[in-house]
């Protein structure tokens, strides 16, 4: 039996996210008797076009069995997701939602699936953490990922679903890296109004990113402006193990969303299905979790209170 192949296309490897992506794939491609070769698009979606496309219209190398793509852009590629299709090569989307999948599924027969984290649910999850540590409402600085991210939006309204009303949302844009963040904090401060602006927590829809905003506040401001700063809670997402989780352990982070990675199970999903199995269903999810639970949040908040005779 021929050893299936896959390519693994992902956004950047400058993001703790998609490092372990990578690492996902890598493990479950021993496991699982497959090779693989990973691809990383620099936060560009004509670059991943470009490359997916060069290799699909390759007639000299040997085509993969299927494509995983966690997209760069805006968009889920439809137009390379139809051209892989049509070669013969299956098409897997990681993180989110594409509504061609359903049309590819009934014109062709590879497999053609889709596989996600529940991003509305991250967001909620995180409207409750800002209500846990803030429980008489303040306002927070909310990092979010770059304007085209679906993801980002998604994340965005699951957090306006929970949040507060008495919690206020100053809204700053970035790309899902820690240096992203680091550059859009330190333009903020740069800014007169920012000296002003009252902030009860610092929240980001990634964890680099708030590391990256962390580590902004500590190299352009002094004093008794960095402690004010370097005090505030500080949230994440994504909980990985070496990063996230560690960060709250080390007290960089107040706390985290665990997002698990899923390149290793679509591909497990694949060579199922490339082995016999029925196709897996158009759309499966992973479930996120706070970390540490809202529960524990709320108590050491009151915890705090108490001490401080709030």
């Amino acid at each position: 039996m021929k050893k299936p192949s896959f390519l693994i296309s992902l956004t950047t490897d400058a993001n703790d996210y998609q490092q372990e992506q990578a690492s996902a794939a890598t493990q479950a491609a021993q496991r699982l008797g497959v090779d693989i070769q990973i691809l990383y698009a620099e936060n560009d979606a004509i670059t991943q076009s470009q490359q997916l496309l060069k290799i699909i219209q390759s007639s000299t190398g040997p085509r993969p069995d299927a494509i995983i793509l966690e997209p760069a852009g805006g968009t889920a590629l439809p137009q390379v997701a139809r051209a892989a299709t049509a070669a013969g090569i299956g098409w897997v989307v990681l993180n989110r939602d594409a509504d061609y999948i359903e049309e590819l599924r009934r014109m062709q027969k590879v497999p053609v699936f889709g596989i996600t984290s529940d991003h509305q649910e991250i967001g909620r999850i995180q409207g409750r953490q800002f209500a846990a540590l803030l429980p008489k409402g303040g306002s927070v600085l909310y990092i979010q990922g770059p304007t085209e991210s679906l993801a980002a939006k998604q994340r965005t309204a699951g957090l306006c679903e929970t949040k507060p009303v008495g919690i206020q949302a100053k809204l700053m844009k970035a790309h899902w890296t820690e240096d992203s963040a680091y550059k859009a904090v330190a333009s903020w401060l740069r800014l007169a109004t920012s000296q002003d602006a009252v902030i009860d927590l610092v929240g980001a829809q990634d964890d680099s990113m708030a590391a990256g905003a962390r580590k902004a506040f500590h190299d352009h401001t002094t004093g008794a402006a960095r402690e004010r700063w370097l005090k505030l809670p500080f949230t994440g997402c994504d909980g990985l193990p070496k990063t996230g989780q560690a960060w709250v352990h080390s007290k960089l982070l107040t706390a985290t969303i665990i997002v698990p990675p899923n390149a290793g199970q679509a591909m497990e999903m694949l060579v199922h299905a490339l082995r016999g199995g029925p196709m897996p269903r158009e759309r499966s999810l992973t479930v996120p979790n706070s970390y540490p639970p809202i529960e524990f949040l709320a108590a050491t908040q009151k915890d705090k209170s108490h001490a401080l005779g709030i």
